[in-house]
């Protein structure tokens, strides 16, 4: 893809967080908002440090109420194992037919390790380094099954073709997995990977492991170096880094009507508060602020998190996102069928497969 801020896609998601909301319906409303927009997907967060629905079940709910939109959940690497967790992100991307994504966390918490009765809490750069393993693992096993090694053959009784089944034969430094996965490979090959990079720790598994990483900062400097570092690092992994997207994550409250501009940054904000960027103020500023700064190459796109979900939702899709579409910056519909489609990234070549042909 060419990385010209002139040509670049611009990408913008959405988080459907609600505290305390547990009604499906409230969900698949929203969901079906956000595709009414042609946002390219949605989040929805989850922690083992705080009550509410499963986010990978809640999810799994609206793939069959939704056509195009992507779905990522929060699903925890820290007291989880590898192997259920890939299997079930996987599996979220069949129901789907290739929408699915994962948005990488970790649990730091003494409360959430003894939910488990495991072990203890462990420092952040630990975990994000157990989170690289699972990532790499995750990716193994769905390669583990190549395309094609479904049979299904009831004359001859052959399930699937055995040259195309693989171990992973995996040891991290917590776990070890051998394989082959219960999952036969996704639809996108590998679901997209999300990760948070504004923690240092956190940013080394995303230049490396990530496919969208989130970088939240109040200050378009800010993120345009992160973006900068972000692509230079996932090239000394060897991935080309126009196969990362960099995404400015905001919290938006859109209630207040156009606030006047602050220096710099068109209507509102974003700020600086003490829970993160924020940007306050109407639908028509926060589209100046998409459209400043993508056309200057700060961020390949956008992720916001309501402050009112229900309201400011429906303000970004019926206000903001039609006057980025009357610009022609951003689609009027979907193009392609996969997340992997909305954000312009290839489906990846199986590692196996690959290796074989080689050999």
């Amino acid at each position: 893809m060419n990385s010209s801020p002139g040509r670049r896609r611009l990408h913008v998601a959405a988080a459907l967080d609600r505290r305390s909301v547990y009604d499906a319906d409230a969900y698949v409303t929203a969901a079906r908002l956000a595709e009414h927009g042609a946002l390219d997907f949605v989040t929805l967060g989850d922690s083992l440090a705080r009550p509410g629905p499963d986010a990978l079940a809640v999810l799994s709910r609206l793939a069959p109420a939704t056509r195009r939109i992507g779905l990522v959940p929060s699903v925890s690497t820290t007291h989880t194992e590898p192997f259920h967790v890939q299997a079930a992100v996987a599996t979220l991307d069949w129901v789907s037919r290739g929408r699915a994504g994962w948005r990488i966390e970790v649990s730091t918490t003494e409360g959430e390790a003894r939910l488990f009765g495991r072990r203890h809490a462990a420092p952040a750069d630990v975990l994000w380094r157990e989170a690289g393993e699972v990532a790499e693992v995750a990716a193994r096993l769905w390669d583990s099954w190549e395309d094609g090694a479904e049979i299904r053959d009831a004359a001859t009784g052959r399930f699937v073709d055995p040259d195309k089944l693989h171990h992973v034969d995996f040891t991290g430094s917590a776990f070890s997995v051998k394989g082959p996965s219960t999952v036969p490979r996704p639809p996108q090959g590998h679901p997209v990977r999300v990760v948070d990079a504004t923690d240092p720790a956190a940013r080394a598994v995303a230049a490396r492991y990530a496919d969208v990483a989130l970088v939240r900062t109040a200050l378009p400097v800010r993120a345009a170096a992160a973006r900068a570092e972000l692509r230079t690092s996932a090239g000394t992994h060897g991935r080309d880094p126009d196969d990362l997207r960099v995404l400015a994550a905001l919290d938006v409250d859109l209630g207040d009507g156009e606030c006047a501009a602050e220096p710099g940054h068109g209507g509102g904000g974003p700020r600086a508060t003490p829970h993160g960027p924020l940007y306050r103020g109407g639908p028509v500023d926060l589209a100046e602020l998409i459209i400043s700064w993508h056309r200057d190459g700060i961020v390949d796109g956008f992720h916001f998190t309501p402050v009112d979900p229900r309201r400011d939702l429906e303000r970004l899709v019926n206000g903001t996102v039609p006057l980025l579409q009357h610009r022609g910056l951003f689609r009027t519909f979907y193009p392609g069928s996969t997340l992997r489609d909305h954000l312009g990234l290839n489906r990846p070549a199986n590692q196996y497969a690959v290796a074989r042909g080689a050999s």
